[in-house]
């Protein structure tokens, strides 16, 4: 299933990561620069078309609660948690895979 996939891009992966505890759009937005420590940073309008492409994907969904705060937050799925899981794995293959063919090769 996850292999069918292909990567995920970096924003995808930090989305996913950012929403393994329930947050909100602008929580996502600095979490996102906060991991990434600052090289990817997103607007509103990639955030929320990249949040709906992945609730159709069923990845993340809208996260119920019973507080009356108006931001809607959103959690990660089973399949988004078994996306983020395969995509650690193929990361670890380039970095295998580099280390054995590259070494400790400086610049």
């Amino acid at each position: 299933m996850a292999e069918s996939q292909g990567a995920l891009t970096e924003a995808v992966y930090y989305i996913l990561l950012s929403l393994f505890e329930p947050m909100h759009g602008y929580g996502i937005m600095q979490n996102v620069k906060t991991l990434s420590r600052g090289r990817v940073s997103m607007g509103a309008g990639t955030l929320y078309g990249a949040i709906s492409t992945l609730v159709e994907k069923g990845w993340i969904e809208p996260y119920e609660r019973t507080s009356d705060d108006r931001k809607k937050e959103y959690v990660i799925t089973g399949i988004g948690k078994a996306m983020v899981l395969a995509e650690l794995e193929r990361l670890e293959e380039l970095i295998l895979n580099g280390r054995q063919i590259a070494g400790g090769v400086n610049k």
